[in-house]
C-alpha cells in the first residue's frame, strides 16, 4: 500500500473511532455540514477530505489534523475517555486566552522538544509506600500543548489482575523554564490534578522532575500532593508497548530508574488528608 494508501486507511479508522464515540455517522454529518454519502466514503477509505473538509472535521471534534492521521492503535489510546468537546470549548474560551496571555505562555515550536511519551513515577495514594509508574504522553494539539496518562493498579487479591484504570486528560504550559499541567480523570470523571515540572538539564538522560497535588469527588481518593518523576522514552503517541509495564511497584524495584528514585525519596513527604 503506497503513502496515500496508509493515510487514507488510518484516517479511515479513526473516524471510525471518533463516530462510534460520538452517536451516530448520520449526526456527525449534520453537524458539520458534509454529506453522508461522501462521508462515507472517507469512512472506507476510498477518499481523503479536501483541505477544507478536514479543517472541519478536525475544528468539530476538538483535534488537529496531523492527530487524525495517527496509528490507528494510538489514535485509540488517546481518544478513550477524552472529551474532545470539552477541550476544545475551553480552548476557544475568551477567559482561557486571557488567562493563557496572563501565563506568558510560549507555546511554539521551541518547545516540541518535551513532546513524547514518559514513565511517570510517583508514591501511591492508594497502595501506601508503594511506587506507581504510569504512561505519560505530551503532544501537541494545534497551537497548544496538551497530555494524557494511564494509571493501572493491580488487585490486592490478584496482582496479576488490574483493579482499578485512571485516564488524565489537560493541558500543558510551558513558563520560564517550567513546565505546568492541569488535567482532570476521563473515566469515573471526577477528579482535578495540577502539576509543575522542571527539566533536569544536567542529565543525559530526560528527566523532568515536579509535584502534582489531585483532589477527587470521592472519599476513596482523598486530596494529595506528591512528588512525580517523568522519564523520557521516546516521540509520538502512548502504545500498548508503553501500558504493558504500568503497576505499582516496591520502590526496590530494579526497573525504577535511579535519578527517578533519589529524587521521589521515601514518600514521607506525600501529603494527603487521613
Amino acid at each position: 500500500m503506497d503513502h496515500l494508501g496508509r493515510d487514507a486507511a488510518a484516517l479511515a479508522a479513526n473516524l471510525r473511532t471518533l463516530c462510534e464515540r460520538h452517536g451516530s455517522v448520520a449526526a456527525v454529518c449534520r453537524k458539520i455540514n458534509v454529506n453522508r454519502q461522501q462521508f462515507n466514503k472517507y469512512l472506507s477509505g476510498a477518499h481523503i477530505p479536501s483541505p477544507a473538509n478536514l479543517r472541519i472535521i478536525a475544528n468539530y471534534f476538538g483535534l488537529s489534523i496531523p492527530i487524525l492521521f495517527t496509528n490507528p492503535d494510538e489514535f485509540r489510546a488517546l481518544v478513550d475517555g477524552n472529551f474532545f468537546h470539552a477541550m476544545a470549548t475551553v480552548r476557544q474560551l475568551p477567559e482561557f486566552s486571557r488567562f493563557v496571555s496572563n501565563m506568558i505562555v510560549e507555546n511554539n515550536d521551541a518547545h516540541d522538544d518535551i513532546v513524547g511519551v514518559y514513565d511517570r513515577y510517583q508514591f501511591s495514594s492508594i497502595y501506601k509506600g508503594f511506587v506507581l509508574r504510569s504512561a505519560f504522553c505530551i503532544y501537541r494539539n494545534k497551537e497548544f500543548l496538551q497530555h494524557y496518562y494511564v494509571e493501572r493498579f493491580p488487585s490486592y487479591d490478584d496482582p496479576r489482575k488490574t483493579e482499578y484504570v485512571f485516564k488524565y486528560y489537560g493541558f500543558c504550559f510551558p513558563v520560564a523554564d517550567r513546565l505546568f499541567t492541569a488535567d482532570f480523570e476521563g473515566i469515573q470523571s471526577n477528579e482535578l490534578t495540577f502539576g509543575v515540572y522542571a527539566q533536569v538539564k544536567r542529565n543525559s538522560k530526560k528527566f523532568m522532575f515536579g509535584i502534582s497535588s489531585g483532589i477527587a469527588a470521592t472519599v476513596f481518593r482523598q486530596p494529595y500532593s506528591t512528588k512525580v518523576a517523568l522519564h523520557y522514552r521516546g516521540p509520538g503517541l502512548l502504545r500498548r508497548e508503553h501500558l504493558k509495564d504500568l503497576t505499582v511497584m516496591d520502590r526496590n524495584d530494579p526497573s525504577i530508574p535511579r535519578e527517578a528514585l533519589q529524587y521521589l525519596g521515601d514518600g514521607s513527604d506525600m501529603i494527603q488528608m487521613s
